[in-house]
Formats: C-alpha cells, structure tokens, sequence
C-alpha cells in the first residue's frame, strides 16, 4: 500500500477516508500478529500506518470542524 500525502487525502470524500480508515486499522491489526509471531518483514510499515492514520484522523476532524 502506497503512503499517501495530506494533500491526495483532503481531496477525498468522507466516506473514502473512513474506508481507507478502516483498511489501515486491519493492516496495522495484522501487523501486531506479525510481530508477535516474529515475521515482520518491514517494521518500518508500522510507522507509517500510525502516520497514515493520524492524517485521516485529522482530516477527517478538520471537515467536522467546519461543518460546525
């Protein structure tokens, strides 16, 4: 999966972040078991899912936040 920059994200709709939301979440579950099991093969990817999510999260904070 491709790192996505703030400004490719804030171009999206709000049900396109949740869903790219929801499949770094399932990622990021999947790569606790790796590391746990001792086959992570990248551990530089956890980062970046925490990253990744942090951005969505804001953006999507941003978008409520004006609604207001």
């Amino acid at each position: 999966m491709a790192k996505y920059k703030p400004k490719d994200l804030k171009v999206k709709t709000n049900d396109e972040l949740k869903e790219q939301l929801k499949l770094l979440r399932k990622e990021q579950f999947n790569l606790r078991f790796q590391v746990s099991n001792g086959q992570n093969e990248n551990p530089a990817r956890f980062k970046q899912i925490r990253r990744e999510i942090a951005c969505i999260k804001t953006i999507l904070n941003n978008i409520v936040s004006t609604q207001l």
